[in-house]
């Protein structure tokens, strides 16, 4: 079952990915980041309140509120550094930490995969790095770039590792998820707002007409973000932490396929040899 919600978790996590990537070459990234999340956040306090979830309230929605923090400060460091560029190596780095905080946690928790399991995470974790198209030659990459890319990667591997341990129940889990999502818009809107203040449009050509008619398609990137945080949590539960870490985060590579798919994108050679490195690695994990 662990492996099963992993699974899931990096399919919800690399269409949200690929709806969000779609939006952002219209809207601003931050008002998508922004509507997304505030649609998140109504329909988990219907949940909340259906559920009874206010019951399950506790000192463990500290860490759901530390990730809902962390979050976006996360996403912002790495919107950042992919307009620094190259994209070809802030990606593969950004979603290593994905893999990488919560696998060195669970170590020092206490975790030992297996000998098979322990392939599994070498070949999924070079996959994952090859799915992002790393790129050879060109332009040194700026200091600037390399320090937001490491805080990003840092950030996203953190909220794993948070979100893990806010709730061990279904009930205090959306109560958990909602309490994340209320300090991402907190955080996102604070900096939306910011931005404006500056000079920084908020609203794509076409104005709130625009923003308007993606409604449904900002609702799936903002449910289907919530829907993989809730499932890792549950990943984490039901398996070694080290390896639902490692199965999540192999959600770059259905962002790739996705866009193969839906967008006629053709994936270069690297990034090809990485999804398939990816799905040996999962395999390797999930029957190890």
């Amino acid at each position: 079952m662990s492996a099963l919600f992993a699974l899931a978790t990096s399919l919800m996590w690399g269409l949200a990915d690929f709806g969000g990537g779609l939006l952002t070459r219209r809207t601003p990234a931050l008002t998508v980041v922004v509507v997304s999340q505030v649609i998140a956040v109504t329909v988990l306090g219907a949940i909340v309140v259906a559920t009874g979830g206010w019951a399950e309230a506790g000192p463990q929605l500290w860490f759901a509120a530390a990730a809902g923090v962390v979050g976006p400060a996360a996403m912002l460091c790495f919107y950042r550094a992919l307009a620094l560029g190259p994209m070809g190596v802030v990606s593969p780095l950004g979603a290593l930490g994905g893999v990488m905080v919560p696998l060195a946690v669970a170590i020092v928790l206490g975790e030992r995969p297996g000998l098979l399991q322990l392939a599994g995470v070498v070949v999924a974790v070079a996959g994952v790095v090859l799915a992002g198209g790393p790129q050879s030659g060109g332009a040194p990459v700026q200091r600037q770039t390399l320090l937001l890319t490491l805080v990003a990667a840092l950030g996203f591997g953190s909220v794993m590792a948070l979100i893990a341990e806010a709730s061990s129940t279904l009930t205090g889990l959306f109560l958990a998820l909602f309490v994340q999502r209320v300090c991402n818009v907190v955080v996102g809107g604070t900096a939306l707002l910011v931005s404006v203040r500056r000079g920084t449009r908020a609203l794509p050509e076409g104005g709130l007409r625009v923003v308007v008619a993606t409604l449904p398609a900002l609702a799936f990137v903002g449910l289907a973000d919530v829907a993989a945080n809730g499932t890792y949590n549950l990943a984490a539960h039901h398996g070694p932490v080290a390896i639902a870490a490692v199965l999540a985060s192999l959600y770059p590579v259905v962002t790739a396929l996705a866009a193969r798919g839906l967008l006629g994108e053709r994936l270069r050679a690297v990034q090809a040899t990485g999804a398939g490195l990816a799905l040996v690695g999962a395999v390797l994990l999930t029957t190890g």
